[in-house]
């Protein structure tokens, strides 16, 4: 099983139709046979999720069982069928899509597995990208949005660290970041060493935020696109021999 994240941007005055489109892409992802998973999300703003999200910005997250890795390594977008494909032409969208292979992690989203059954660590220490997302409680809102702004400052001038993007699929309280770091050590150190960060994991373990939470590592095996932030991760995928286009 392998996993394809793309984001998505619309130009200024027709960030309408980002909107629009996470409502018609559900039917074509429901009944694609490749997909095992999928959800269609909004970003936030400054790499981070955010009360007020990026109109203009907008994601869709798959798992698919596809046999052919060397045709979603070089075509990735084709996972998605033509509706989808076409929609983005029509709208005249700049995009950027990793293709990831889930190597650890625990925890569910809405009550799947969404990226298959995985170990919760094994012995992989390159570059690589991680998610973090949960479900917040409705009682602990408020508790998680006065903590966002204190646990991400650390993160952009972090050692290691490459490139991150906030993503939700529901505003506010289904929030989840995707980060990307030269190797699993530099993520280690922001984690646990960064303090902002780190009392604020404390925080959501005594306060009781959520209601789940999942942690899932990948290999990145290829990334294409005309985002800056596709241009931001390609030097350190050509320094692990990872295709790249």
């Amino acid at each position: 099983m392998y996993t394809v994240l793309t984001v998505v941007r619309y130009p200024k005055l027709l960030s309408w139709a980002g909107f629009f489109s996470m409502a018609f892409f559900r039917l074509p992802l429901m009944f694609n046979k490749r997909l095992t998973f999928y959800k269609l999300m909004g970003c936030g703003k400054n790499g981070s999720f955010s009360v007020v999200p990026d109109v203009r910005q907008w994601a869709i997250l798959v798992s698919t069982d596809k046999k052919d890795l060397r045709d979603l390594i070089n075509n990735p977008n084709t996972v998605y069928g033509k509706f989808i494909n076409g929609w983005w032409r029509l709208f005249k969208t700049e995009q950027w899509t990793l293709v990831l292979d889930p190597i650890e992690g625990h925890g569910k989203w809405d009550g799947k597995e969404a990226f298959g059954s995985l170990p919760r660590n094994t012995s992989y220490e390159g570059t690589i990208a991680v998610l973090t997302r949960a479900t917040i409680r409705l009682s602990r809102l408020k508790n998680f949005w006065q903590n966002v702004d204190k646990a991400a400052a650390p993160l952009q001038g972090s050692e290691g660290f490459i490139q991150s993007i906030g993503i939700g699929e529901v505003p506010w309280k289904k929030q989840a970041t995707f980060s990307m770091w030269q190797s699993k050590q530099a993520m280690k150190n922001y984690a646990y060493r960064a303090h902002q960060h780190n009392d604020v994991i404390h925080k959501t373990r005594k306060e009781n935020w959520y209601s789940e939470e999942m942690f899932v590592r990948f290999r990145v095996l290829s990334s294409h696109g005309t985002l800056p932030a596709h241009a931001t991760i390609l030097p350190h995928l050509k320094q692990v021999g990872t295709t790249e286009q």
